[in-house]
């Protein structure tokens, strides 16, 4: 069975060779950003795609003759994958989950610290010969909301908590036996201090924290979001940090990525942006890896997909 990575990052690369990862017998690797010619011979041959971040349309799933499986290196497979073609055809799609909570849960707190502290603009400004100490807040004592209590929203509370900050959490599924849980996210929400968003995109958390949601915590409060950027109501997290209700946005996360020059967020001293890196660490890529060849046994052995 022809295993194929499609898109193997350079930085993935590197990884896996400092790992001292060996070959892996039955499997193809392209390295980058595969063109269409290059993408359509690929699904010709393979019998199992692994992806990173290409789009497969539904098209080339449709006419992939040998395809018997995808796997998706993350969660976000509706992103870049037309599941509908693949249930048509019976193809099923593998996400990978929990192989980067801990450090996605690290990214949000490194954006929470940057933000409280104005560290981003400090550098900036020392850089462009401005020296201009600027002040902020302290955590500790302060009231954070974790919107989502999946494995990364729990690792983030739990260093939040260990920061001494006091944590509301909601989830969608109720959490009755975590320490951290609140049922009502209007209640979650009110007088926060911080919110860090940690929920997965779908139809029911689309917009999720809209203009109404974001007038609950406390006039100068901090968002995180290392999530998905629809999660939360992009026109009115704009209009929010424009009247100061939000008082400094962290983002991991973009309507368009990569994010365009010229989007005005750029342009603007009260976010923190990073380029959908939370994920990133040798550590999460390894397990991530290691859980990607997982699945392509299964789909090579006919036993389908592990959920």
């Amino acid at each position: 069975m022809l295993t194929v990575f499609v898109d193997r990052t350079p930085e993935m690369r590197e990884i896996m060779e400092r790992a001292g990862l060996p070959p892996v017998t039955g499997m193809r690797i392209h390295e980058g950003d595969p063109d269409t010619a290059t993408l359509a011979a690929i699904a010709t041959e393979a019998e199992c795609l692994i992806v990173d971040h290409t789009i497969i349309p539904a098209a080339l799933i449709e006419t992939a003759p040998r395809l018997k499986g995808i796997v998706f290196l993350g969660t976000g497979a509706s992103t870049y994958i037309d599941l509908a073609a693949a249930e048509r055809r019976g193809i099923p799609v593998a996400t990978i989950r929990g192989y980067g909570d801990q450090a996605v849960a690290e990214h949000a707190i490194a954006l929470m610290f940057a933000a409280a502290r104005r560290i981003a603009a400090m550098d900036r400004g020392i850089r462009g010969g401005i020296w201009h100490p600027t002040g902020g807040i302290q955590l500790a004592g302060r009231k954070v909301t974790v919107v989502g209590l999946g494995g990364i929203g729990t690792a983030f509370a739990r260093m939040a908590h260990g920061l001494g900050m006091t944590i509301a959490g909601w989830n969608r599924t109720p959490q009755p036996k975590s320490p951290f849980f609140e049922a009502d996210l209007d209640t979650a929400l009110t007088g926060a201090d911080v919110v860090a968003v940690h929920l997965a995109l779908n139809d029911g958390t689309r917009h999720l924290i809209d203009a109404r949601r974001l007038a609950l915590p406390k006039r100068g409060f901090l968002l995180i979001n290392t999530a998905r950027a629809a999660i939360v109501d992009q026109e009115a997290m704009r209009a929010a940090l424009d009247d100061g209700q939000i008082g400094h946005a962290g983002l991991d996360v973009f309507s368009r990525e990569p994010l365009p020059a010229d989007d005005p967020l750029t342009s603007r001293s009260d976010v923190t942006l990073t380029a959908h890196a939370a994920f990133m660490t040798d550590e999460a890529h390894l397990v991530l890896w290691q859980r990607a060849l997982e699945q392509a046994a299964r789909i090579a052995a006919g036993r389908g997909i592990a959920p």
